[in-house]
């Protein structure tokens, strides 16, 4: 919300205006995981949590991803390389948290998993983190033409909005205050 002041000075009004309070919750949704990443995993996908190997991760600098054709800007929010302790193979966990709904975002999300998948040729886990109201349930990018099916690309996802807050009331894990 913005609000104004006016002064007057000499028969020119002079309008000041606050800056926004809107605050940016992909950012903070990125911080927190960022922070808590164990805490995250263990919070929302027990199983892959009981699989990874904590002592050897590391974060992925931001990576940026510019689409040569039309110059489009892309950052990707939370990659990080882990262990995968059952096979001791190096995978990469990629969260992407959207505050908004959007209907192209399995395309992007496709992307972005071919991007990394170019890049290191790790196994990927790809992990959206809905924070709005909306109902988008999708959580596949297709591509087929005729009754060939080319790709079917799948992601995991979480509605934090439809989870009961209940169940993580009592857990003793930070990452639990974002439900």
């Amino acid at each position: 919300m913005i609000s104004t002041s006016v002064s007057t000075t000499w028969n020119n009004f002079l309008i000041k205006e606050n800056s926004s309070q809107y605050t940016k919750h992909d950012l903070l949704f990125k911080q927190l995981i960022n922070e808590f990443f164990e805490e995250f995993l263990e919070a929302f996908f027990p199983e892959f949590h009981a699989q990874i190997d904590f002592q050897h991760i590391t974060p992925i600098p931001e990576e940026i991803f510019t689409n040569l054709i039309d110059g489009e800007v892309r950052r990707l929010d939370i990659a990080v390389k882990v262990k995968w302790k059952e096979t001791d193979t190096l995978i990469i966990i990629h969260i992407e948290p959207q505050s908004y709904e959007q209907k192209t975002f399995n395309n992007r999300m496709f992307k972005y998993f071919s991007l990394l998948y170019n890049k290191f040729h790790k196994p990927i886990i790809p992990i959206a983190v809905f924070s709005y109201d909306e109902n988008w349930e999708e959580d596949v990018f297709n591509m087929q033409f005729l009754h060939l099916k080319v790709l079917h690309f799948q992601y995991l996802k979480i509605h934090l909005r439809k989870q009961n807050w209940r169940k993580f009331m009592k857990k003793d894990n930070p990452i639990c205050c974002i439900t």
